[in-house]
């Protein structure tokens, strides 16, 4: 597992609307209809991130829900990072249309 590049990540970010680059990580924030329709997001995203052993840094509160990725290993962003990102665009498309 290699850090991208700034402009690799750049290029990456372009397949990921609503999701920047900030402070070395990948950042989003979300806004679900209630808290049930945003716990069953994190508990989806969770079962996803214990599959690709990779976990995010997130707050939530009632129905929002922030998340930060970034892998500690290279210090920076890697494809597994946006591999995740993914994954969660897919899992809050699914449940709640975000």
């Amino acid at each position: 597992m290699k850090k991208l590049s700034d402009s690799e990540i750049q290029n990456q970010l372009k397949s990921l609307p609503n999701w920047e680059f900030h402070q070395n990580s990948l950042q989003i924030n979300l806004t679900f209809k209630n808290f049930n329709e945003c716990m069953t997001v994190v508990n989806k995203i969770a079962i996803e991130s214990e599959s690709l052993n990779h976990h995010p840094e997130w707050t939530n509160s009632y129905n929002t829900l922030f998340i930060k990725l970034t892998t500690h290993d290279v210090k920076g962003i890697s494809l597994l990072d946006f591999k995740l990102a993914k994954s969660i665009v897919r899992i809050t498309e699914e449940i709640a249309g975000v």
